[in-house]
């Protein structure tokens, strides 16, 4: 078997839909020079995923095709199992509701040799399917959909400000196993939509002086469908990741919400009100989200788990 220096990492859960599309989408990749292998991790799938999976139907001619279930449910779960799994120098994420340009692998080999990066990531374009964009969803509300766009010029990444989202992104192996993995207690698990995992993994390794680069022309297309173009999506996302961010700032204090978050969640209310009472529900969703949030600030400040250390402290 040639060397493999990457491993093109498709981390799933109960999405077989969307699966099978982003499974179709890579059969037009063009493959990059250096040795690649595609791995699957089945987290925990309990629809036809398993089966889809099972039939081979899907794999990619001339390398290697995997498949390995991961039974503890979560995001972070899943691509920890990945690194661990890679044969590859570099592991290379692609979310199971996206699909790549063609030259996406190439775009990434290309940064990977001129820049050798710890990490490196590249834009997120959006892309509806099965309904049309609705008139409420403003463009300052797609990167909440996954949108991402640092601009067109290669650069180097050295703000907390200019994250790049794991579903496209390539890490070196030795360097997440160096600097400690994913935090299972951040992403998504189950029917809880809470992210976070992503962005620790950026702020952590930005932190420890590992290099960081921005690949623009390394292009994916995230598929929105009907489900997720609803206000209700929106809020549902938006109170989620406030109980989470409340209860990892409390931590060990006291669970009564002091007044700053009462006084947090009072204003957002105020301004989504006057929002909708001068503009209408079509111009308000982005002051309601922010009234959800802290809606939720609140919750997880009162109610919330205790916080674990995370696996990127010492």
């Amino acid at each position: 078997m040639a060397n493999i220096r990457y491993t093109l990492a498709i981390c799933t859960h109960n999405h077989a839909d969307h699966l099978r599309e982003t499974l179709r989408g890579l059969r037009p990749l063009q493959a990059p020079d250096g040795g690649w292998e595609l791995l699957i991790i089945d987290n925990h799938s309990s629809d036809e995923t398993p089966a889809i999976l099972a039939q081979g139907d899907w794999h990619l001619p001339g390398i290697p095709n995997r498949v390995v279930r991961e039974e503890r449910l979560g995001v972070a779960n899943a691509r920890n199992r990945a690194v661990l799994e890679a044969q590859g120098e570099y592991i290379v994420f692609l979310d199971d509701d996206e699909t790549p340009e063609p030259d996406w692998l190439r775009a990434m080999e290309r940064h990977i040799n001129a820049y050798a990066p710890d990490a490196v990531g590249g834009p997120y374009r959006v892309m509806f399917e099965g309904a049309p964009r609705p008139p409420w969803l403003q463009d300052e509300l797609l990167p909440f959909l996954g949108a991402l766009d640092h601009g067109p010029h290669p650069m180097a990444l050295t703000q907390e400000t200019t994250p790049f989202w794991t579903g496209n992104s390539a890490f070196r192996k030795a360097t997440l196993l160096e600097h400690g993995l994913f935090d299972p207690d951040l992403g998504r698990r189950g029917g809880n939509r809470a992210g976070g995992e992503d962005t620790e993994m950026y702020r952590r390794l930005l932190a420890r002086g590992c290099k960081l680069r921005w690949a623009p022309d390394a292009v994916i297309h995230h598929r929105i469908r009907a489900n997720k173009l609803s206000r209700r999506f929106f809020l549902d996302l938006h109170f989620e990741q406030g109980k989470l961010q409340g209860s990892q700032q409390r931590g060990d204090g006291s669970r009564f919400p002091p007044a700053w978050v009462l006084g947090h969640l009072a204003k957002a209310a105020a301004r989504a009100i006057a929002k909708r009472l001068r503009e209408g529900r079509q111009h308000s969703l982005r002051t309601d989200m922010n009234t959800a949030y802290f809606a939720g600030f609140t919750l997880g400040w009162a109610f919330g788990p205790r916080t674990l250390q995370t696996c990127g402290e010492a």
